[in-house]
């Protein structure tokens, strides 16, 4: 496998493959996108700012950025790779994927969201809070195959490869929902990356193995995967995702739980 071991602890908890000129590369995205853009207020921005950065991290040059290709148009496209950045619901790209791949090299960049900090902006006074906590909600590439499972009818194609830029961010929504404070249900407003902390490539099929631990054995259940520290239903939704793109095989039984096998 091409990759380093990625486990929660890692993508929580940070040692990086990130290199001094990949963060540099990051911060000078970050500038060019947020230097002539006041912070969020209520309002439509073109495009959010988590797209805008790592569209500018991944390719700089404005010039291959937002390219046209036959019906459709690409986020990045050097020549001979188009990069496609897609922050959710990955299952929309399923029709560009089917057009892009017989003919280029395609990564699918997704950004995973390791830590944020919450910011409230008032509807009538424009006013913002400073923000009290750090949300409890954590990202992780295992939570991101969620997303990927949406595409995972391509993964085995050998043009594909799917990239993971985790960061940290701050989150701004508007206090207009319901409860004593009105922020239930708020409308969220936008996401402004702060700092970035991994960037993980997966290259092939197999390289999805990594998501299991390192001392699961060949044939495992469900339950192993989770004796081994990993969520349940993570450990459900992983295990269904490698077999659905080939990388291991369901062979029987054990007790009333199934039973998988690595095919690599």
């Amino acid at each position: 496998m091409r990759n380093k071991k990625v486990t929660q602890k890692e993508t929580v908890n940070a040692p990086t493959s990130v290199t001094k000129e990949m963060r540099e590369r990051f911060h000078n995205a970050l500038l060019s996108v947020t230097s002539d853009r006041d912070r969020p207020t209520i309002g439509t921005l073109s495009e959010k700012t988590i797209h805008a950065v790592i569209k500018n991290y991944i390719e700089p040059d404005e010039d291959k950025q937002e390219i046209p290709i036959g019906t459709h148009v690409a986020d990045v496209f050097t020549g001979d790779h188009i990069y496609e950045i897609q922050t959710g619901n990955l299952k929309r790209l399923c029709e560009k994927l089917s057009d892009f791949l017989p003919m280029y090299k395609v990564t699918v960049v997704h950004p995973i969201i390791r830590k944020r900090k919450i910011f409230w902006i008032d509807p009538d006074t424009g006013e913002m809070s400073n923000p009290r906590r750090t949300s409890p909600k954590v990202g992780s590439v295992e939570s991101a195959i969620r997303e990927v499972y949406g595409i995972r009818e391509y993964i085995n194609n050998p043009n594909l490869s799917v990239r993971f830029v985790v960061i940290d961010a701050d989150e701004f929504r508007i206090k207009d929902g319901y409860g004593k404070d009105n922020k239930k249900h708020g409308t969220w407003l936008d996401k402004v990356p702060t700092d970035i902390i991994d960037d993980i490539t997966f290259e092939c099929p197999e390289d999805y193995l990594q998501l299991l631990p390192s001392e699961i054995p060949e044939e495992f259940t469900v339950n192993d995967a989770a004796n081994f520290g990993m969520k349940r239903d993570e450990a459900s939704l992983i295990i269904a995702f490698l077999c659905k793109v080939n990388v291991i095989e369901k062979i029987g039984n054990r007790g009333r739980s199934y039973l998988y096998r690595m095919r690599y």
